[in-house]
């Protein structure tokens, strides 16, 4: 960067002409140790597996040269083909020139500025890029196929990039398929995206630990496909064994981990599709995280309707509590206002359909405030009730924009205040009460018209009487 332009000022450029002999030192030293990860270990519950190996020759050499790098950025084979003729070594480091400036400590109470520069390797680059040819010439050319500068191996790098014959030609090369990263992944854990579905593949193929746990997290491959939806890593991964419920550090298993995750309204059958194949596999609906939430709770948190029902139906819990008092009920209530695409009230009514504490009635108008942009989801949870007592305090509770936009549902709510509920509703509530929380496997056992059952299930109408 030239001096006229530097963005620093004079003392800080006068710090990095005093320190420019400490630098030179330190990068020296840099060059000589960072060759290879210091170590390689695996998490609990995997079998002793081999680390990362370095190069049996000499430690690889420092390449600053811009032509090579050119030439493997662009994968620019006939250049490669040049620059590395047979017997030549592609044993390199590369550490690529700019990048952000920061201040470092160098020992001796001394800082410098200097630039954030990640060390890579030839295969690094190749690799991560998908230059398969140029990849292939390298390995020919003796690049140690293990070699991790900044902490990662190629493989990481092809795996993250999900490039799927680089990963495979790396570990018919020998490469580690459960080499440890420096952050404590192991290549199955940046399998993290649909399109590396087919790297997990060989991954698998060649050893790579199903059960492998981060260092950090202790997360398992099959936490980390959950998280991020991706059914056919799920259904791979469970093909090989994968281990159900394995807790991590925060007491998540696959499924908690699937259900905990935020999900955009596009995301909600990918989700869905996940935890349909884990709780097909024998997945437990009860174990609980360390703040004692289930997978409803998690799951009515990011209101999704169809794993709601699909947990219900398996067995959930629908009345337990958190360590906050939470029952699920109180987690879709939270959300309405910011999930609406979502049908919320899908999720409020299958679980009062299951038998789900209500909402103390002096706390309506405030769920009301809460739940205005909704008005399937206030219907439901009001039809729940057989007496309710309204006040001036809910009218104020609906914005007078949303009053407008539904008045003929508002007007039968606040109707209510100088009307009783209608016989039919009070039969209904009847009913339900008679029937407990068994109202989901009673109703469509009765010999009654479907309408009347929907009706008893609650069933939208789009005013209240």
């Amino acid at each position: 960067m030239l001096r006229g332009s530097f963005v620093f000022t004079p003392m800080a450029l006068r710090s990095l002409e005093l320190d420019e002999e400490m630098l030179e030192r330190y990068k020296y030293k840099r060059q000589l140790t960072s060759h290879h990860l210091n170590s390689y270990m695996l998490k609990r519950d995997t079998a002793p597996l081999r680390s990362l190996k370095s190069s049996d020759a000499l430690p690889p050499a420092v390449c600053h040269d811009v032509v090579v790098q050119n030439a493997l950025y662009t994968g620019d084979l006939e250049a490669m083909q040049r620059l590395f003729p047979r017997g030549s070594t592609a044993n390199l480091i590369i550490e690529p020139q700019g990048g952000d400036m920061r201040w470092v400590a160098r020992g001796e109470g001394l800082w410098s500025l200097t630039y954030e520069q990640e060390l890579t390797t030839p295969l690094h680059i190749t690799a991560g890029r998908g230059f398969t040819d140029c990849l292939k010439l390298l390995l020919q050319r003796g690049a140690s196929v293990d070699l991790a500068p900044d902490g990662t191996t190629a493989l990481h790098e092809a795996c993250e990039n999900c490039q799927p014959e680089c990963t495979k030609l790396l570990l018919i090369h020998g490469a580690n398929a459960n080499a440890v990263s420096e952050d404590g992944l192991m290549p199955l854990h940046v399998c993290t995206s649909p399109e590396s579905f087919e790297c997990a593949k060989y991954l698998l193929q060649y050893g790579a630990a199903i059960n492998g746990r981060t260092v950090d997290e202790n997360d398992t491959p099959l936490h980390v496909a959950t998280r991020n939806g991706l059914s056919d890593h799920t259904e791979l991964y469970l093909r090989y064994g994968a281990a159900l419920d394995k807790q991590n550090d925060e007491g998540l298993t696959p499924l908690n981990a699937a259900c905990s995750q935020p999900q955009e309204a596009k995301d909600l059958q990918r989700y869905f599709k996940v935890c349909q194949l884990l709780l097909g596999a024998g997945a437990d609906v009860h174990t609980t995280d360390q703040d004692k939430r289930s997978p409803l709770h998690m799951a009515c948190k990011n209101a999704n309707p169809d794993i709601v029902e699909m947990l219900l139906a398996n067995g959930a819990c629908v009345n337990d509590m958190d360590y906050g008092g939470e029952a699920p009920m109180h987690n879709i209530l939270k959300v309405v206002c910011y999930k609406i695409s979502h049908q919320p009230e899908r999720i409020v009514r299958a679980l009062l359909n299951h038998g789900s504490i209500r909402v103390w009635p002096g706390a309506l108008p405030m769920v009301l405030k809460h739940c205005f942009q909704s008005p399937r989801t206030i219907e439901v949870l009001l039809n729940a009730y057989s007496h309710l007592r309204v006040t001036d305090t809910w009218v104020e509770s609906v914005p007078a924009e949303t009053f407008k936009e539904h008045k003929e549902f508002f007007d039968s709510v606040f109707s209510l205040a100088l009307t009783p509920r209608s016989l039919q509703h009070l039969a209904r509530c009847k009913l339900r009460s008679i029937v407990g929380n068994r109202v989901h496997t009673v109703v469509p056992k009765l010999d009654l018209p479907t309408f009347i059952k929907k009706y008893l299930l609650l069933e939208y109408r789009g005013y209240i009487h």
